[in-house]
């Protein structure tokens, strides 16, 4: 039997420096539907199959970005074909991350709470 070495935090590496690269060849996208796009979280199967894309929209429509992004994902992949260093470079997949409008939610969800506790407390 063959002993695999392992090397820890591969996964995690590879994926960061996907994002890296990703973030990088967007800038050379001229798809007017992409807009300020931000580059969150890359995931990545164990096999290096695939690999989810997490990104958010500062300047633009999320939708549209989003399928921009997947019709240009073959680009990108060839891309990082040529940038990365492994054996099988991730089919890409993206998708509109949602947290920072749920953590601006959220903050002004607390902050009502805390004005209408402020306004309990003072009667």
């Amino acid at each position: 039997m063959r002993n695999k070495r392992v090397i820890p935090n591969r996964t995690f590496r590879v994926s960061d420096q996907i994002q890296r690269d990703v973030a990088e060849l967007i800038r050379d996208l001229k798809d007017p539907r992409i807009g300020m796009v931000t580059i969150n979280s890359v995931d990545i199967t164990p096999d290096y199959a695939h690999a989810k894309v997490y990104f958010s929209v500062l300047i633009g429509d999320a939708a549209d970005s989003e399928l921009a992004l997947n019709e240009a994902a073959g680009f990108l992949r060839n891309g990082l074909f040529k940038r990365l260093q492994i054996h099988t470079v991730p089919t890409l997949h993206f998708h509109f991350d949602r947290t920072t409008e749920r953590a601006a939610e959220l903050s002004a969800l607390i902050t009502q709470a805390n004005a209408r506790r402020a306004l309990d407390s003072d009667q």
